[in-house]
């Protein structure tokens, strides 16, 4: 065999070795780890760094997902853009006129909430439309502050008593990353959760804590997420 065969061969070897390289590189960024990511409140915006008393998740935003966090007793609303869990934004941060801490009941027709004040004076609507400029405005003559039963767009119905007894305790949670054969598992504390809620659709997992706002991401779901909602162009 030649040296131009020889070096043929070579070039060939090595065109084949680069490709396959850059393919893998490809397939890692395509394929995240399917491991979780713990964002503390340090990492968010400053105003997920303060104490919440309740949040609402909003899925319906126009193809955007927004984040709604009760705050100084109900006094105020913090309002996050989490369409990308690894890009949270703030998007306002507005004063309520209300008179103490409340929950989040059931959704009511044009962007509102029912929500619950914490101290026995009563329900009211929260409304959403505008999404910089949530208003709040108590329902009168109401007696009961049981279960809620949405009746469709047009209205709900309040029993005189709840049909499960909620814990208002807050939890500390342990959140376990499983590792693999060749590394263990690794755990993170967050404490003094005081509500948590889920996307299923970027499997992302928000716990509402004393601390301020914590983040369980899943980068592997997330990927899958923006696959399957990406367009296509005609």
């Amino acid at each position: 065999m030649n040296k131009k065969k020889i070096l043929r061969i070579a070039l060939l070897t090595l065109t084949a070795v680069a490709a396959f390289t850059l393919s893998c590189a490809a397939q890692g960024k395509s394929h995240p780890s399917n491991k979780i990511i713990l964002v503390r409140p340090t990492n968010l915006p400053e105003a997920a760094r303060q104490t919440g008393e309740a949040m609402l998740l909003d899925q319906s935003r126009n193809g955007r997902t927004l984040l709604y966090i009760e705050q100084d007793q109900g006094a105020r609303l913090a309002i996050f853009d989490v369409t990308d869990p690894a890009n949270i934004k703030a998007v306002a941060s507005v004063q309520l006129e209300a008179p103490g801490s409340f929950d989040f009941v059931l959704p009511l027709r044009d962007r509102a909430e029912l929500v619950r004040f914490r101290d026995g004076q009563g329900e009211a609507v929260l409304d959403l439309h505008t999404v910089k400029y949530p208003t709040i405005k108590k329902i009168q003559g109401l007696k009961f502050q049981g279960s809620t039963k949405r009746l469709g767009n047009d209205g709900f119905m309040i029993a005189n008593q709840a049909s499960a007894q909620s814990d208002a305790d807050a939890l500390d949670y342990e959140v376990v990353e499983i590792g693999n054969a060749r590394e263990p598992s690794r755990i993170h504390d967050v404490n003094y959760v005081r509500q948590e809620i889920t996307n299923d659709e970027t499997g992302t997992t928000y716990l509402l804590t004393a601390d301020g706002l914590y983040l369980i991401r899943r980068p592997a779901v997330e990927e899958r997420y923006k696959i399957n909602t990406r367009v296509v162009p005609g």
